[in-house]
């Protein structure tokens, strides 16, 4: 077994563990970089996108239904 081979096996066995820690220390850093209501909104506007991306990826039409519900129908188009 070569070392690559082991560092993928221990990443598959802890990957949880190493996910926190990235994260955590990455969270860290930008609020000791760019402050804490900075790192806040940006993780806000990431948490929308993934919320966004994650509706079109499941309906294609999300966008047209979304804008149907805000606008009146055919204002957009």
């Amino acid at each position: 077994m070569t070392n690559k081979e082991k560092v993928i096996e221990f990443y598959k066995s802890h990957y949880g563990e190493i996910n926190g820690a990235l994260t955590g220390f990455i969270l860290a850093v930008c609020i000791l970089i760019i402050g804490f209501f900075q790192t806040a909104f940006i993780a806000i506007c990431v948490g929308i996108g993934y919320y966004i991306g994650k509706k079109i990826s499941q309906d294609k039409d999300y966008i047209k239904n979304l804008l149907d519900r805000i606008l009146p129908p055919g204002t957009y188009r």
